[in-house]
């Protein structure tokens, strides 16, 4: 690894990403910072809520138990925020956060707006409610190839399918693909539609709501009343939203970041292509460091590094050659490139 420092745009993963697999990824990896854990789990047990070191400590994997956005929300950003804080400064300069969907709160913490633990109240109440009100559901389909290429013309079949549906709302782009949200009727009406390729898409999300559609102005509601704009302070690092906004350190008006984020952050289709392309295009980073848990989420940063043609990649072969010779992205759910940001 070069002794010269090296610039960094970092990503914190959504929902979905803590499976079987990252079972014990916090103890695994950050024996060390255990008493973090704790002061998270300390609001859990004033909710009366499962810890989220017995979480983490369990012998087996559940997906009923893990996926519930009550569990699922804490734990993910317990391991994503201890991952951004076991980066190594001395080799790589944060020169701006983003995240996908949920991610976008822990993104917050990572770019200082919220305190480590005012970003774990975050997560864990926006999960809380979410499970509680538990509206609709999410399925994701492709629109590029096997190479990553974009098929042309399915994209915007995509998007007539959403306009042609009632109740079915384009929740997040993802790189290639697109999650689609709604509510039951109209998934399965678009599913009945959808060719299954790849012998998986369309493929349902377990346990995850109507996520970032009109269907959860309730939700906003309730996330606004019980979260006030008092826990936000200025960024310390450039943070790149679900549209692709800059908020930028001592020039962020707080009432405004409070109420994209309890609004149209919840209500309305989270871009993460744009956040990452924004991320690429303003502060052109040398490496883009993925957050654990889970190692999903490299897929979609890659296709959203072709969709701009970032370094000259169009295609998975372009991308998997430079990550061989000269990787763009580290991600901290591999232990094989873990090894390469950590201090």
């Amino acid at each position: 690894m070069s002794t010269a420092k090296r610039t960094a745009l970092v990503v914190a993963p959504g929902r979905g990403v803590y499976n079987a697999a990252e079972l014990g990824y916090f103890h695994r990896h950050h024996e060390s910072r255990l008493d973090l854990l704790a002061g998270f789990d300390a609001q859990r047990a004033e909710r009366g809520q499962t810890s989220l070191a017995e979480l983490d400590g369990a012998e087996r994997f559940t997906l009923s138990k893990f996926t519930r956005g009550d569990n699922a929300s804490g734990l993910i950003y317990a391991c994503s925020y201890a991952d951004y804080l076991a980066i190594d400064r001395e080799a790589f300069d944060i020169v701006a956060v983003t995240g996908n969907s949920m991610g976008w709160y822990t993104a917050l913490a990572c770019g200082g707006a919220l305190e480590g633990d005012q970003g774990f109240e975050v997560v864990n109440t926006m999960g809380t409610i979410m499970q509680e009100d538990l509206i609709g559901g999410q399925l994701i389909y492709p629109f590029v190839d096997g190479d990553w290429r974009e098929i042309p013309g399915k994209r915007e079949e995509l998007i007539a399918l959403v306009e042609d549906i009632p109740d079915l709302h384009i929740s997040i782009r993802l790189g290639g693909m697109l999650v689609l949200a709604g509510l039951e009727p109209a998934l399965k009406e678009a599913e009945s539609r959808l060719l299954l390729i790849q012998d998986r898409y369309p493929m349902r999300l377990a346990n995850h709501a109507a996520f970032h559609t009109p269907l959860l102005k309730g939700n906003s509601a309730r996330g606004k009343s019980a979260l006030p704009p008092s826990l936000f302070g200025q960024p310390e690092t450039p943070m790149i939203d679900g549209r692709g906004h800059v908020w930028l350190p001592k020039a962020t008006p707080i009432e405004t970041l409070w109420d994209y984020t309890f609004g149209e952050q919840v209500t309305q289709t989270y871009d993460f292509t744009r956040a990452v392309i924004t991320g690429l295009h303003e502060f052109a980073p040398d490496v883009v460091i993925l957050l654990g848990p889970g190692t999903t989420l490299g897929g979609a940063t890659a296709q959203a590094m072709i969709e701009c043609e970032w370094g000259g990649l169009t295609s998975k072969a372009d991308f998997i050659a430079r990550q061989k010779e000269d990787p763009v992205i580290l991600s901290m759910g591999m232990d094989d490139q873990r090894k390469d940001v950590i201090a």
